[in-house]
């Protein structure tokens, strides 16, 4: 039994919902009105782009097509992190793409290979669509980390540095920000994964569901999701800090405040 499909009306149902937040914002001059429309467009075409191109993907099903696509994911989500990041993308943008595909094409191969047991680690149906759900999850998550750590830094500096002239190495007085930035942008998934089942059901696993799967697959499949989301987001997160951590600083330690946007 598969998933029915939604019928152009139906489709025009859904977009109707999109009243309400419009009006709200009409009422309340909240100022949201364009960005909502905006943003639905935005989705819709690149959703729609996304699923033809993805079928093709799907049926064609090669290896290093598959392998391609994800890693044109991973620098699109690099560069977005450090677009609504603080930092500008010069010494940043290299580093930060190799350790988002260190971490997560590192974590998906594991997933196929160990948790699914898949024959082909590359198989488009599994590694593109747990990909987007796995990069999604730690660029939002190394956005917070980062622009968190920039912020400590900026509002310590004094404490930072005294920490410094007492004798400190340079990575040991930035460990407590680190630290923190990683507690900070870890929050939200150790609060999905305490909450899932009982205050949301996540997409992939009603998904399934609506697809005709059984409940205690989807289940597992959702279990074994929200661990790899969880490693890959801790993996990112600590790999982009101490990326900026390196690069972030000058010889002396000090906190190189050229590189960030607007300095």
């Amino acid at each position: 039994m598969s998933a029915t499909d939604i019928t152009p009306a139906g489709m025009a149902f859904c977009f109707l919902l999109l009243l309400i937040p419009v009006l709200i914002s009409y009422h309340l001059n909240l100022k949201l009105i364009n960005s909502t429309i905006e943003s639905a467009f935005r989705m819709t075409v690149q959703l729609a782009l996304a699923g033809f191109f993805l079928t093709f993907v799907f049926e064609l099903n090669n290896s290093l097509l598959n392998l391609a696509w994800v890693l044109t994911m991973v620098i699109v989500a690099s560069y977005a992190v450090l677009k609504n990041a603080q930092l500008k993308y010069g010494s940043f943008i290299v580093p930060l793409t190799l350790s988002f595909a260190l971490a997560n094409v590192g974590v998906l191969l594991y997933f196929n290979s160990l948790v699914i047991g898949l024959n082909d680690l590359f198989e488009a149906r599994y590694f593109i669509p747990i990909a987007g759900m796995v990069i999604g999850n730690s660029l939002r998550a190394n956005i917070v980390g980062i622009n968190d750590f920039c912020d400590q830094i900026q509002r310590n500096e004094n404490r930072y540095l005294s920490s410094l002239s007492l004798g400190a190495e340079k990575y040991e007085a930035l460990k407590p920000y680190l630290r923190k930035s990683l507690r900070n942008s870890i929050r939200p998934t150790l609060a999905n994964m305490a909450t899932v089942g009982i205050v949301f059901l996540p997409g992939m696993m009603t998904g399934q569901i609506i697809g005709g799967s059984s409940p205690l697959t989807a289940i597992e499949y959702q279990i074994a999701i929200m661990i790899a989301i969880y490693v890959s987001t801790v993996m990112n997160v600590m790999f982009g800090v101490i990326i900026l951590m390196h690069r972030g600083f000058d010889e002396y330690g000090m906190f190189r405040k050229d590189m960030l946007k607007g300095a």
